[in-house]
């Protein structure tokens, strides 16, 4: 019996991409976190898993596999949300960990200035998500940048001396993140690591 052959534009349909939205961060502020990294470091080698530098966006919603003809109509959803926002910064500083100091998790650097410009955009983009299927996120959005996770297998003696190397530290200096678009980002999987790359974006104005 003679099989069929599958359609090329079957593939495309099949094809999934790893995607998220986030503000991309200036040259300067990823060499002060990298900065800040390198002080936590050189207390010793402690199980923390970095998070490069490079690769530290502000995230505002993560999607996903989302299929391959999607992110036109996720851009289309970003540019409504942000209709009428004008560019604003955020001040980057603070240096803290969730949940506490006693059963240090994430590892952030926290972020200040115009929050509430910046919430309201992350309101809308869940709202005009949701109609594509994207479902809103339980928790509230805390906005932060990750500098690290701690590991699983983590010992009490070493998030005590991870949180004394925390309190002992700090972000210093003033960054600046002027907000002027919004990003759909891909995140490829790799074994060295995450590459991101951009899909599209929309230019506050």
């Amino acid at each position: 019996m003679r099989q069929r052959a599958t359609p090329a534009g079957n593939l495309a349909t099949m094809e999934k991409i790893r995607s998220f939205i986030a503000i991309e961060l200036p040259a300067e502020v990823k060499q002060a976190l990298a900065e800040v990294q390198r002080k936590i470091k050189s207390a010793g080698n402690l199980p923390v898993r970095w998070v490069d530098p490079a690769n530290i966006h502000l995230t505002l919603k993560f999607l996903g596999d989302i299929d391959a003809d999607s992110p036109a109509k996720i851009i289309g959803a970003l540019e409504e949300a942000i209709k009428g926002s004008k560019p604003f910064d955020i001040e980057v500083k603070g240096l803290g960990v969730f949940p506490n100091m006693n059963r240090i998790q994430i590892i952030w650097v926290g972020l200040y200035g115009e929050m509430e410009k910046l919430g309201q955009i992350q309101k809308n983009i869940e709202a005009g998500l949701k109609p594509l299927g994207f479902l809103p996120e339980n928790r509230p959005f805390t906005p932060h940048l990750t500098l690290g996770r701690v590991r699983d297998y983590c010992r009490p003696e070493e998030r005590q001396k991870l949180g004394q190397v925390i309190s002992a530290n700090s972000f210093e200096g003033k960054h600046i993140i002027t907000v002027t678009s919004i990003n759909l980002m891909k995140s490829q999987l790799t074994p060295e690591g995450p590459i991101y790359s951009k899909l599209g974006a929309v230019t506050l104005k």
